[in-house]
């Protein structure tokens, strides 16, 4: 007997909303989930957690860095966000915005695996340090891993770095960071055109 699609999403989004498994629920407004297209969904965008924004508002990516995240996407790339799915490695904010710990990203993983399972994506874009290291369990930093198309799991993994350490990094200049997130998200936009051609 095979489950429906929307059911499973439903269910889903309810054990997170409930969920207690780490400390993190104690100190949350609003869980954060995740958004955008649930069924046929090439790309996926994963951070490493919500902060005070997407904690009041339950949304991701909501805050500064969302909205830079939104215009490098939209403006660098001709991506419209609305086209990918954005969401977390935890779905509950860390205290002052620190890194979420091992065992916070571990008790959350199932959430994650879940989600990655239903979307099935063709491509997953890590940001940042937190979640690349954790999908592809490496100790590598994001400097040396972003840009670069990685097979895991048969998906294509993309890491670039996240917009917060863009927000702290304004230049511009050729080899900064935003200039290769400006190139990065152009080598994104070819290969999801590369992608639907093929389908």
């Amino acid at each position: 007997m095979s489950i429906d699609i929307n059911t499973a999403w439903d269910e889903l989004k309810q054990k997170v909303a409930g969920c207690q498994k780490c400390g993190l629920c104690r100190t949350r407004n609003n869980t954060v989930f995740g958004e955008g297209p649930e069924i046929n969904c090439r790309v996926v965008i994963v951070g490493e957690g919500p902060g005070a924004d997407e904690d009041a508002t339950g949304r991701p990516f909501v805050g500064k860095a969302g909205q830079l995240l939104t215009g490098i996407l939209e403006n660098g790339g001709g991506i419209p966000r609305r086209s990918l799915y954005i969401t977390n490695i935890v779905k509950c904010r860390p205290p002052e915005n620190r890194n979420p710990s091992r065992e916070e990203a571990s008790s959350c993983s199932e959430y994650l695996e879940a989600q990655l399972l239903l979307l099935h994506p063709d491509v997953v874009v890590t940001l940042g340090n937190v979640p690349t290291q954790w999908l592809l369990k490496t100790s590598q930093g994001i400097t040396a891993l972003r840009g670069q198309w990685i097979n895991w799991r048969g998906i294509l993994l993309f890491p670039m770095f996240h917009p917060s350490f863009l927000l702290r990094n304004d230049s511009r200049a050729k080899g900064s960071p935003k200039d290769l997130t400006w190139q990065d998200v152009k080598s994104l936009k070819a290969k999801i055109d590369e992608l639907n051609k093929g389908s």
